[in-house]
């Protein structure tokens, strides 16, 4: 979840630029969820495909990010899937 007072990090991690952001029970991250193993059975929250970290730096030279970036709790196959996901403003 977002740092309060902090908008560009995340207590659990950089923030992440995901391609899509799906809720996890939702047909698209029930699908890759099931290709690459993972269980979304008990999973409450967002979920991110494919995913690339956002860093201080990018941030402050601009960043762009297409999608709403995300802050998520639990990163699976190198940004493939991320977990735990709630949306931050950059």
């Amino acid at each position: 979840s977002p740092v309060p007072g902090n908008d560009s990090q995340c207590n659990t991690g950089p923030v992440q630029c995901c391609n899509s952001v799906h809720q996890s029970q939702s047909q698209e991250a029930g699908l890759i969820a099931s290709l690459i193993g993972i269980n979304l059975q008990d999973v409450n929250a967002m979920v991110g495909l494919q995913c690339n970290p956002i860093t201080a730096v990018g941030v402050a030279g601009g960043a762009k990010c297409s999608q709403q970036p995300v802050c998520c709790s639990d990163n699976h196959y190198n940004g493939l899937v991320v977990v735990g996901c709630s949306p931050v403003n950059l």
